[in-house]
C-alpha cells in the first residue's frame, strides 16, 4: 500500500469516526432534550401543585380565623347574656331568651369568676366530673388565662365578674389540622420530589424561613442569596402564600440541578467518545509502529546476512587480484569496504549502537569523496565549517554516514545530475548544526513533515524508506533532530541536522 492509499484510508477512518461521534451526539442530545422536557413538566406540575395547595392553606387559614372570631363572638354573647341574667330590670320574656342563650353554649369551655378571683360557675370543661375539685378548676383557669384575655362583666357599681374561656374542642381539632397542613406544605415545598431548588422567605423577601436543594453557603451569604433569588425571580414568578397571620410569604424556585446538568451531557458524551477514539487510534498506531519496527529489524538483519556471503567471496577475489598486481584491485577494494560498511549498518538496526566522540568532518569528507567520483562532473560539492567550531560530537560513524549518504543521494536525484550540493557545519552552545543544501526541485511546504513518513516518495521506483531511516538514526539512536529547514520549488532544499554535544 503506497503513501497516498494509506492517507486515503486514514481519511476514511476519520470520517467514519466523525459519523459515529456525530450520530452518538445527535442521539444523546435527543434523549437529553426528552429528559429535560420531562423534568420541566415535573417542575411545572410541582409549581402548579404548590400554588393550588397554597390557595388551600390560605383558605383553611382564613376559615380558621373566621371560626376563631365566631367563637369569640359566642363567648362575648354568652358573657352579655350572663350579665343580663344578673340585671333586675330584665323582663320575663327576655329572661327566657337570655337563659336559652346561656344554656345553648355546649362547645366553648368557660369559667366565671368574681372580683376576688373566686370561681362562681363553669361550663363545658373537659372533665365535668371534677368541677368540685379545687385544684383541677384552678389549673383549668390558669390554662384559660394563657390562651385568651378574660371578658369583663359589670354587675353593679364597682362589682365585676370575669369570664375566662378557651378554644372549643372542634376549634382545637381544626387548629391541629391547620398546623399539620402548614407543616406538610412547608415540607412539600422544601423536600420536593422534583429536586427543585427553592427558597421560602417572609414578606420582606430578605429573611429565609426554609430552603431546599440550595447550598447552605448561599443561604448564609446575603449578597449571593440576593443574586440567586433575583435569578430565580427572573426565571419564574415567586409564589405568594399567607399562613397563620404572619403576613405574606414568598416561594422562589428555579429549574432543578438535574435539568441544568442534562444540558452538558451531550458534550460529556462527545468528550468521552473523542478520548476513546483518540486512545484507540494511538494504541493502533503504536501497535502498527511496533510491527513495522519488527519488520525493519528483520529485513535489516536478513540483508546483512545475505550480503555476508558474496562479500567474503569478493574479499578473496581482491586478495587474488592484488597478488596479480592488478590496478583494478584498489577500486574493487573500496567497493568491498563499502559493502562491508553497509553490512555493518544493517547489523546495527534493532540494537543500541555505541556512540563515540568523533570528528564529523572525517565522516562527511569520506562521503563527499565517495560520491564525487561516482556522480556526474556537473554536480559540485562544497564543504564549509564555521570558524572556531568544535566538530567533535558523540556519533556512531557507520550509521551517521548512512544518513549523510541518503541525503546526498536524494539531493543528486533532485538536481537530475547537475547543480550544487553544499554542507555547512556550525556550532551552538549545546548542539552541532549540519545544513545540507541542494539546488534541486524543492519540496512543497505541506510535505515538510510528510517526507519522513515511511512509504512517502516522489520517485517512480522509490520505496520511501530513506528519509524515514535517517530520522530513526538521528532522533532514536543519536538523540538529535533532523528536519526540512527551508525549501523553494525549482530552487532547492536545505535539510538541517542537530547533534547533542
Amino acid at each position: 500500500m503506497d503513501y497516498s492509499q494509506k492517507n486515503r484510508w486514514k481519511l476514511i477512518l476519520v470520517l467514519f469516526a466523525a459519523i459515529i461521534v456525530g450520530a452518538s451526539l445527535w442521539y444523546s442530545n435527543l434523549l437529553v432534550h426528552k429528559m429535560e422536557n420531562e423534568e420541566r413538566i415535573k417542575i411545572r406540575l410541582w409549581a402548579e401543585t404548590i400554588q393550588k395547595k397554597a390557595r388551600l392553606v390560605n383558605y383553611a387559614n382564613n376559615l380558621f380565623n373566621e371560626i376563631g372570631a365566631d367563637e369569640r363572638k359566642k363567648v362575648q354573647l354568652w358573657a352579655d347574656a350572663t350579665k343580663l341574667l344578673a340585671s333586675p330590670n330584665v323582663s320575663i320574656t327576655d329572661l327566657s331568651f337570655i337563659f336559652e342563650l346561656v344554656r345553648n353554649n355546649e362547645n366553648i369551655p368557660v369559667i366565671l369568676t368574681d372580683n376576688n378571683d373566686r370561681i362562681v360557675s363553669s361550663r363545658n370543661l373537659p372533665d365535668s366530673a371534677k368541677q368540685n375539685d379545687s385544684n383541677y378548676m384552678h389549673s383549668q383557669l390558669a390554662l384559660m388565662r394563657k390562651q385568651h384575655p378574660p371578658i369583663e362583666i359589670y354587675i353593679y357599681k364597682n362589682q365585676k365578674n370575669y369570664l375566662y374561656y378557651e378554644d372549643s374542642k372542634l376549634f382545637s381539632e381544626l387548629k391541629g389540622v391547620l398546623n399539620d397542613l402548614s407543616e406538610s406544605f412547608y415540607s412539600e415545598v422544601v423536600k420536593n420530589l422534583a429536586s427543585v431548588p427553592v427558597i421560602l422567605t417572609d414578606s420582606t423577601q430578605s429573611n429565609v424561613i426554609a430552603s431546599g436543594s440550595v447550598d447552605s453557603a448561599i443561604i448564609h451569604n446575603p449578597l449571593r442569596l440576593k443574586t440567586v433569588m433575583a435569578n430565580m425571580a427572573q426565571s419564574n414568578a415567586p409564589i405568594v402564600i399567607e399562613l397563620g397571620g404572619g403576613g405574606k410569604q414568598y416561594i422562589f424556585y428555579e429549574e432543578s440541578t438535574l435539568s441544568k446538568e442534562l444540558r452538558y451531557f451531550p458534550f460529556l458524551v462527545f468528550g468521552i467518545m473523542s478520548l476513546f477514539i483518540l486512545f484507540s487510534y494511538t494504541l493502533f498506531s503504536t501497535a502498527r509502529r511496533v510491527e513495522q519496527n519488527r519488520v525493519w529489524v528483520g529485513l535489516a538483519k536478513e540483508t546483512a546476512h545475505q550480503l555476508g556471503t558474496p562479500l567474503s567471496s569478493l574479499m578473496a577475489w581482491v586478495e587474488y587480484l592484488r597478488a596479480k598486481e592488478s590496478n583494478i584491485a584498489d577500486e574493487l577494494e573500496k567497493d568491498v569496504k563499502r559493502l562491508e560498511t553497509i553490512t555493518n549498518r544493517f547489523s546495527k538496526i534493532g540494537s543500541s549502537p555505541q556512540l563515540e566522540a568523533q570528528d564529523v568532518s572525517a565522516v562527511i569528507n569520506e562521503s563527499i569523496d565517495y560520491f564525487r567520483v561516482r556522480t556526474s562532473q556537473k554536480v559540485k560539492f562544497h564543504y564549509e565549517v564555521a570558524p572556531e567550531t568544535d566538530i567533535v560530537v558523540p556519533i556512531n560513524a557507520p550509521l551517521f554516514s548512512w544518513v549523510i549518504e541518503n541525503l546526498f543521494r536524494n539531493a543528486i536525484d533532485a538536481m537530475s545530475g547537475e547543480g550544487s550540493l553544499t554542507v555547512e557545519v556550525s556550532g551552538q552552545p549545546e548542539v552541532l548544526v549540519i545544513d545540507i543544501s541542494d539546488t534541486g526541485k524543492g519540496i512543497p511546504k505541506s510535505n515538510f513533515k510528510t517526507v519522513f513518513e515511511p512509504g512517502f516518495t516522489t520517485k517512480a521506483r522509490g520505496w520511501g524508506l530513506g528519509l524515514s531511516l535517517c530520522k530513526r538514526i538521528i532522533e532514536n539512536y543519536h538523540g538529535g533532530k533532523i528536519f526540512v529547514k527551508n525549501s523553494e520549488i525549482n530552487k532547492g532544499t536545505t535539510f538541517r541536522i542537530t547533534l547533542k554535544r
